[in-house]
């Protein structure tokens, strides 16, 4: 039967379907004080729409000069890509529905100037997470958890196509012999891609959103994230340039909050971040944003985290700011900090304050460095003065569950006290996790600090709901 004839015969069906995802991130709860959102629709598309998509693509191809294309802004491009399209489908006298029609007309102009079926949970402000495992399975995180979609690619040349894009427009090559490869979008979203045959299933795509809202501090209390005593002693720890470690899991939100204490700097300093791939939003007037670079094809021209914190030293920062140590720059962060650079931020990934120390020491073992462990430790003690813990815990819900102070070396183990903490208590009929925030009533020796530089902390919040 002619693909025509099918498509009249099922169009009649009206067997047209739309995923809403209704459910609004508690985030944007926030946000929807600015703005107002409004859910993507995921059309499901049936094997003969599917087919004759892509009938409609070959002859689109056939018609139109993609290197002409190639020269115009992305609107004009879109716009021209819509005319060719519609036309075309016009020419085929099929009848079908309109909203199919322009939903497949979308589809090819995502297909051919953007990541074909995912381009439109690239839109979706809920989304944090797009993991693609093969062509056929596309999961997104969406308020703290995982959920399988509805989208699917044609087929893993179909995937591999929209990798090779991706990787292209930054300048890097992905194949057998370079199987694996990190870039970025535009909007600055985090992407890792794997092929075979290293990925033995098949093409992987991950990609980790930029975050398009900017949390402040207050937000992150409105969502129940720390306290607002909490908060007031974060906001003075910023001022005061006290060095602060963010350590957490995978998602817990070490870069929102990393981004909520810096609001807090003043604006006459200099600041630097530095990071393997740029995702920092600092609001304020005077920052210079560094990235690390890859080797190339032939193994050169690397540029490394350890080499940028080296640089950073020689361009008069007032603060480094370091999206995550992963390792030997460790040691030339903690120089810094030890050296006039008060007031650092950096986050590590670690389960526990303790161990996010741990980890600072394993790093700086990999520096090269020949020190004996109470060396480096007695480096750890004097650069670092807070650590606060994050934990994101199975109701998708993120907290501060700790913020500690780094009191010195007592022999060779250093000493911390805990000034906050969250204590899980269970959870509710609906699977929430439930819990409290309270005070520990240890007066934090960065209070002193604090004073000096005429901030005033209320004592009050060294007592609230004391443990």
């Amino acid at each position: 039967m002619e693909l025509k004839t099918r498509l009249e015969g099922f169009s009649k069906l009206d067997n047209y379907k739309i995923k809403h995802e209704s459910q609004i991130n508690s985030s944007l709860g926030v946000a929807n004080k600015r703005a107002t959102y409004i859910p993507i629709a995921i059309k499901i598309f049936t094997p003969l729409e599917i087919e004759f998509k892509q009938s409609i693509h070959t002859k689109l191809l056939d018609t139109l000069d993609l290197s002409l294309i190639s020269g115009l802004n992305n609107q004009e491009a879109r716009q021209q890509i819509r005319k060719v399209t519609q036309r075309l489908i016009d020419e085929q006298a099929i009848p079908l529905n309109n909203q199919i029609c322009q939903q497949i007309i979308t589809e090819i102009e995502n297909d051919i100037l953007g990541l074909g079926p995912i381009e439109a949970l690239l839109h979706d402000p809920t989304i944090s997470d797009i993991l693609v495992n093969g062509f056929d399975k596309v999961y997104v995180e969406r308020f703290g958890k995982l959920e399988l979609t509805l989208v699917k690619f044609n087929d893993n040349n179909h995937l591999m196509k929209i990798i090779d894009r991706i990787v292209t427009k930054v300048g890097r090559r992905i194949d057998e012999s370079s199987p694996m490869v990190d870039a970025r979008l535009a909007d600055g979203s985090r992407v890792n891609a794997i092929i075979p045959p290293l990925a033995i299933d098949g093409p992987s795509l991950s990609i980790r959103r930029f975050a398009v809202i900017d949390m402040a501090l207050d937000d992150l209390v409105e969502k129940d994230e720390l306290t607002d005593y909490m908060a007031e002693f974060l906001k003075a720890a910023a001022q005061a340039k006290v060095n602060i470690l963010i350590s957490g899991g995978t998602g817990s939100g070490k870069t929102t909050i990393l981004n909520a204490i810096s609001n807090f700097i003043p604006n006459n300093e200099r600041i630097i971040t530095l990071e393997d791939s740029a995702e920092l939003q600092l609001q304020l007037p005077h920052v210079l944003r560094l990235e690390t670079r890859p080797a190339n094809i032939e193994g050169k021209g690397e540029i490394t985290l350890r080499d940028l914190v080296r640089n950073a030293l020689r361009m008069r920062p007032d603060r480094i700011v370091i999206g995550e140590v992963r390792s030997g720059e460790a040691f030339d962060m903690l120089q810094a900090m030890n050296t006039g650079h008060e007031g650092s931020l950096t986050t590590v990934h670690a389960n526990n304050a303790r161990d996010a120390l741990a980890r600072l020491e394993n790093m700086i073992f990999m520096s090269g460095m020949d020190m004996p462990a109470k060396a480096i430790r007695k480096q750890i003690s004097s650069a670092i003065h807070l650590v606060i813990q994050l934990t994101r815990f199975e109701d998708g819900s993120r907290r501060v569950v700790s913020i500690c102070e780094i009191e010195g070396l007592e022999g060779e183990v250093i000493t911390m006290s805990e000034i906050f903490k969250y204590t899980r208590i269970g959870v509710d009929a609906e699977g929430r996790v439930l819990g409290e925030f309270c005070a520990t009533g240890v007066v934090p020796k960065c209070l002193g600090l604090m004073k000096q530089k005429g901030l005033k902390v209320d004592m009050k919040v060294f007592v609230q709901n004391l443990a």
